[in-house]
């Protein structure tokens, strides 16, 4: 077991012996925030499930694209996901020119 400042690093095998030492009891005590948006027990309940519809997600299609490398580089700049936030973007063009 190694340690850096508040940063515990641990094999598997050290991992696996650990007990948990969550303080449920102090958590539950812990006042919800009013801004909260955590769901309540009353929220499902009042839901009418009768009308819900299931909606499978349109699997997206392989295309090649040629992208300026400045357009490019700016997307990836941002980390991953950088292609999904390039089809955000077309989607909203397309969605402005309806």
């Amino acid at each position: 077991m190694a340690k850096s400042g508040s940063i515990t690093k641990l094999t598997l095998s050290e991992a696996k012996k650990l007990k948990g030492v969550t303080e449920w009891e102090a958590l539950r005590a812990l006042p919800i925030p009013e801004d909260s948006e955590a769901e309540t027990d009353n929220e499902d309940e009042a839901f009418d499930w009768a009308n819900a519809e299931i909606v499978h997600p349109v699997p997206k299609e392989l295309v090649s694209i040629r992208l300026d490398k400045d357009v490019l580089d700016h997307f990836r700049a941002g980390g991953k996901g950088y292609q999904t936030r390039i089809n955000a973007v077309l989607k909203a063009y397309v969605k402005a020119q309806r």
